[in-house]
């Protein structure tokens, strides 16, 4: 799976999980309708930002930070991808391997977020009733000259709304993706080992990226 790909999903959750105007703080939308509402709005802006086409990491960032990770379900994600691994990680290092995957995925993935200029998105009706243990919404990425690219968002309600805890790209699901290099860094190098690997990982995209946070 490409780092392209899952940008989009960020750009998508961007646009979905944003607030819409004319609700109340603190009111929760079904998950559809909430991508409905504030979709055209925010594609607006990242198209009329010139310098988040131009590719200001910090501005990319602090977009992704602000609007996107405040929606997710980092530690249930973190679990999923580590598998069984996660079981055998004490209180510590579960944290540390939360925040690790998290950098990891935010400085993988925002830059290509600059790449968006033409793209259209339909949301696909809910199927079934609201489960918030788990409800999927399905969308489909289109834009001229390519194929349309489907974008599944698993989410679920606590209390703090929504939070997505996977997301799916063409069939592929982002922590599936990642869990069996996860498996294989902690049966050869332990809990520990995958920590320091995710760690290293993020210095030198860190260091690719000039810095900035």
């Amino acid at each position: 799976m490409t780092k392209k790909l899952f940008a989009r999903c960020l750009l998508m959750l961007a646009v979905f999980l944003t607030p819409a105007a004319g609700f109340a703080a603190g009111e929760t939308l079904p998950p559809d309708e909430l991508v409905r509402n504030v979709t055209n709005e925010v594609l607006t802006i990242v198209r009329g930002d010139k310098s988040l086409q131009a590719g200001n990491t910090g501005k990319v960032l602090a977009l992704v930070e602000e609007k996107v990770l405040p929606h997710f379900n980092f530690r249930r994600m973190t679990s999923l991808a580590v598998g069984p691994g996660w079981r055998t990680a004490n209180p510590e290092q579960q944290e540390r391997l939360t925040t690790a995957f998290r950098t990891l995925l935010v400085r993988t993935y925002s830059n290509a977020l600059t790449q968006y200029r033409d793209q259209t998105i339909d949301v696909k009706p809910l199927r079934g009733n609201l489960d918030a243990k788990g409800t999927r919404v399905g969308t489909e990425v289109r834009q001229p000259g390519a194929q349309p690219i489907a974008i599944d968002y698993m989410l679920e309600q606590g209390g703090q709304g929504w939070k997505v805890f996977d997301v799916t790209v063409a069939g592929v699901s982002l922590v599936t993706n990642y869990r069996s290099s996860f498996a294989e860094e902690i049966n050869t190098k332990g809990i520990e080992g995958l920590i320091a690997s995710l760690e290293a990982k993020n210095k030198s995209l860190e260091t690719e990226q000039g810095g900035k946070k």
